[in-house]
């Protein structure tokens, strides 16, 4: 793909698009876009070209919802369409945001939503061990109704109720990475492999999508490999990684190396589905790219982390 080096993929986590305890109407959500979009078009200013992918949990909830609530008037949809619809009304709003964003400081360039595929191999463990949860919560004799109905996999999730749990593997590509590297060469802004991207595995040529969730920082790592990027940003909620994380000797990282990071996880200081999958994105990217930078940042301090005064660094 495209070989330029001012390429940032930026990791969008769910702060970006909807906040705790907002109801998540479309108006909350255009909301706090248009607020991250102000942060990205300042690294549009410097020079910077911006490959943007986000997570899309809530919205994928919302509609596993609408699916369960509305299933004797409407046929429901499989889970990688909802992943679907979730990329195109979240890449909408990323669209109108950036736009609007842009042509009030003058800019003008293009913006492209991506709806990408992701693909998985069909025989990763994953598939023998569904972990991460999705939609909305059932009590126990909704979760047997569905698991029976369905052949759902349901589990209990920290005393709230019961879950669906489905499959998280691991991505090995980005289908759609020629198209991406083509609107790249001609100096777009991309959208593209929100939530992790929608999981596919291969046959022959034959796609087919399966029930399942791949980690969008994860498939971070591999847009960004894919881009020829040389900055892998990964924007949360949180100022920098720590280590001893919610104890009273909490320590705050600001730089470590591919070697530091792999001994801090091992340790046990990085949270699986939180922080983890974040840190061990960056090491990926960087043993791939040895002259890159990831970096873990709060969403408000994009540009101050580009610049090496904020957040946490991986490096070779």
């Amino acid at each position: 793909m495209s070989s330029k080096q001012d390429i940032i993929v930026i990791a969008l986590g769910g702060n970006a698009i909807l906040k705790p305890h907002e109801e998540g109407t479309a108006q909350d959500q255009m909301n706090n876009i248009t607020e991250t979009c102000r942060q990205l078009v300042q690294l549009l200013k410097r020079g910077h070209q911006l490959v943007l992918t986000h997570g899309n949990g809530p919205q994928v909830g919302a509609i596993l919802l609408q699916n369960e609530a509305a299933r004797n008037q409407v046929p429901p949809m499989p889970l990688d369409v909802c992943g679907a619809q979730s990329q195109g009304l979240i890449g909408y709003m990323f669209q109108q945001a950036l736009r609007r964003e842009l042509s009030r400081q003058g800019l003008s360039q293009s913006v492209s939503c991506v709806i990408t595929q992701t693909e998985v191999d069909a025989d990763d463990p994953a598939f023998e061990n569904p972990t991460k949860p999705i939609g909305p919560f059932y009590s126990e004799e909704e979760a047997a109704r569905l698991q029976q109905e369905f052949d759902f996999a349901m589990k209990e999730d920290a005393g709230r109720g019961y879950r669906r749990v489905v499959p998280s593997p691991d991505p090995r590509s980005i289908i759609e990475r020629d198209a991406i590297a083509a609107l790249l060469q001609q100096g777009g802004i991309v959208i593209a492999s929100g939530g992790g991207g929608i999981p596919v595995t291969a046959e022959g040529k034959q796609l087919s999508g399966v029930e399942a969730v791949v980690d969008k920082d994860l498939a971070a790592h591999r847009l960004a490999e894919d881009a020829g990027a040389d900055v892998l940003l990964i924007l949360t909620d949180v100022e920098r990684v720590m280590l001893n994380y919610g104890t009273d000797s909490e320590k705050p990282v600001s730089r470590m190396t591919v070697a530091q990071a792999k001994t801090y996880r091992d340790e046990g200081h990085f949270k699986e589905g939180s922080m983890e999958p974040k840190v061990r994105a960056g090491i990926r990217f960087v043993r791939s790219n040895p002259e890159g930078r990831a970096i873990i940042a709060r969403l408000d301090q994009a540009v101050e982390a580009v610049d090496g005064t904020a957040g946490t660094e991986i490096i070779a």
